[in-house]
């Protein structure tokens, strides 16, 4: 049996110490917590920086060193840094080698590098070992090029090769979710369907409980399934919470492809062990093709957004109209002014309030008190769009619905209007490579750090 303790759902979102004490105590094989993911946007991978403060992450990773001094055990953080770039994985090696000076501990820390040379990915696109996933975009050489940052999501052959290194703590770039979490257990034999359906399973923490916020579970991997239990007070695990977790972030309830094949959970059986654990058999993992998903991002421009509130009762049932019609006016005049066309830059006008989060989509059309009306402007260079900014700000600020009535004013919440938000980044690889060896685009550093 291999067991493995997973704090929470992702550094940085804090955990019920009590439970990871508790988690400890029951002595785990291996702590394994997952650091990140794009759920917060392209712009953490295209700068390489995380989204979380370095001070909670210092005193979050701090409790889990100690956890792994006390338990004996590798510590993992897979995507360290929230986006797995380079940088952000020496980030967190900083911070590592702060504390271990700070708490007395000597280590051999191993850092899994995962990012990627865009010109090496632009002869890979070229060679055909680069191919679209469904959905992605269509991309060309010298688009990879522009990437800032593009990493290869590691799998199980990559966070062992850490591990096997005798590593104290294991800070890895971009891996799947799933990955920090099956390692221990396939190195170990244990049945690697189990390995990989628990791994999605715990990959969130709690999530896949009565109660997502407590975040510490263990999960317990042997030779024909899994048993997860989760270790905070009033959380509980059943065969829905269980079961449900394949549906999270993954089209397909019953596949699941990671790198050299895919779980299939379409024979899975989930039984209640009591009122807190359950037992799951019957997963399955298919061998395949190894490939690995590459992430990918690039500057897309540079943004200037301002804020203006409309509570006039007849503004705020038009705002979508006078919106419009300073986005079309200004849209002219700015394309006259600046030199650029209109396919260089952008004029977004998102109404808060009324349709911000869903654009055209939305369905109910309730009139509210007031509106906050977001202008979003998008252009080549900071100045270019500050300029832009400034066309739409006399605008914002006296626009009448129509000519022959009087010159409104509304409110700008903030001076200046404008605010320069620098440059934006976008996703534009959606694509995996094939590789002949698991470690080919994958490179190891062994340290020793601290002191005892």
């Amino acid at each position: 049996m291999t067991r493995v303790l997973i704090p929470t759902g992702a550094l940085g979102l804090t955990y019920d110490r009590d439970a990871l004490a508790r988690g400890v105590a029951n002595g785990p094989d291996i702590i394994a917590v997952d650091g990140g993911s794009t759920d917060s946007g392209p712009s953490y991978l295209g700068r390489g920086v995380s989204k979380y403060s370095r001070a909670t992450t210092k005193a979050e990773w701090r409790d889990l060193m100690l956890a792994r001094a006390e338990a004996g055990v590798p510590l993992v953080i897979g995507t360290a840094g929230t986006c797995g770039a380079d940088s952000a994985v020496d980030w967190l090696y900083e911070i590592t080698v702060e504390l271990a000076t700070e708490l007395g501990q000597k280590l051999k820390v191993v850092r899994l590098y995962s990012g990627q040379m865009p010109s090496a990915v632009a002869e890979a696109l070229q060679a055909g070992t680069v191919t679209p996933l469904s959905g992605a975009p269509l991309v060309d050489a010298d688009t990879v090029r522009s990437c800032t940052n593009i990493v290869a999501l590691a799998g199980v052959e990559q966070i062992r090769a850490a591990i096997d290194t005798g590593a104290d703590i294991v800070i890895a770039g971009r891996t799947t979710d799933t990955a920090i979490i099956a390692a221990l257990p396939i190195a170990r034999n244990c049945d690697a369907g189990a390995a990989w359906h628990g791994a999605k399973v715990g990959e969130c923490g709690a999530l896949a409980t009565t109660n997502p916020a407590s975040g510490v579970i263990q999960i317990d991997f042997d030779e024909t399934g899994f048993t997860i239990e989760p270790l905070g007070r009033t959380a509980r695990a059943t065969p829905y919470t269980v079961s449900a977790h394949m549906l999270y972030e993954n089209t397909d309830p019953f596949i699941l492809y990671e790198p050299g094949g895919h779980l299939d959970v379409t024979g899975s059986r989930y039984t209640a062990v009591d009122d807190r654990r359950v037992r799951v058999e019957g997963s399955v993992w298919v061998p395949g093709l190894y490939t690995v998903k590459l992430e990918g991002a690039r500057v897309a421009g540079c943004q200037v957004v301002s804020l203006t509130l409309l509570r006039d009762r007849r503004y705020v049932e038009n705002a979508r109209i006078w919106a419009d019609d300073i986005a079309n006016r200004c849209r002219q005049i700015a394309a006259d002014r600046t030199g650029l066309s209109q396919a260089e830059f952008t004029i977004e006008m998102r109404l808060i309030g009324q349709d911000a989060t869903l654009g055209p989509l939305e369905t109910g059309r309730i009139v509210p008190t007031e509106i906050g009306v977001l202008s979003i402007v998008t252009a080549p260079t900071e100045a270019q769009a500050a300029e832009i900014g400034k066309i739409l700000n006399p605008y914002l600020l006296h626009h009448a619905l129509t000519e022959d009535e009087p010159m409104p004013t509304f409110a700008f919440p903030f001076s200046p209007a404008e605010m320069t938000r620098g440059a934006v980044y976008e996703f534009c690889l959606h694509h995996i490579m094939a590789l002949d060896d698991p470690m080919a685009i994958f490179r190891l550093e062994v340290t020793e750090v601290g002191h005892g």
